[in-house]
């Protein structure tokens, strides 16, 4: 299915910069998932948010952002999926970031808005978030294994607490919904 078959017009405005593919989520009313690859800085964040603004508006307000794809966003682009957050969650709906690369997790982390948002790692824990329609993130028991959100190497943790990854020694935090922070 393409994207106009998914969102009427959805195609009718491109970006090289950035590339998004739809896929409409089985079972799930109104989600959508949204592979991102490229980049969301200043210059193109206009673009990704009409493009959005597009698919909210033809009802889908459950999202997926699958950012494995995706290699920097700046603060402008974080601030686009702040703007979502707040247009999709007064009609029932919310954002899952899927597959976050390290350098662009840093950036949410630095900016303070890595908590704000519902941080999967797999596809399945993200459309369990939509399924359960559980904000608290129930889905996510322990142990749970997750990638250190800086050098990417398979950690487990037992519980909710602060540890040091095995790989880079960095410092994390895992609360009890299981989101990874650091420090």
């Amino acid at each position: 299915m393409t994207n106009n078959e998914i969102v009427h017009g959805f195609d009718e405005e491109k970006d090289e910069s950035l590339k998004i593919k739809l896929q409409k989520v089985d079972g799930v009313e109104g989600c959508l998932i949204v592979a991102l690859s490229g980049y969301i800085d200043t210059y193109n964040s206009s673009y990704f948010q009409k493009r959005i603004a597009k698919v909210v508006e033809n009802g889908f307000t459950k999202l997926i952002f699958h950012c494995g794809g995706l290699n920097y966003v700046s603060s402008t682009g974080i601030g686009s999926f702040t703007a979502f957050l707040k247009s999709v969650r007064p009609r029932g709906g919310d954002l899952v970031l899927l597959e976050i690369q390290p350098k662009v997790y840093e950036v949410f982390q630095l900016l303070g808005f890595s908590q704000f948002f519902n941080i999967r790692d797999t596809l399945n824990d993200a459309m369990s978030f939509f399924r359960t329609g559980d904000a608290a993130g129930s889905t996510a028991t322990f142990p749970k294994i997750f990638g250190c959100p800086i050098c990417s190497k398979k950690l487990k943790a037992i519980k909710p607490g602060r540890f040091r990854c095995s790989e880079c020694k960095t410092i994390l935090a895992i609360d009890n919904a299981g989101q990874v922070f650091l420090g």
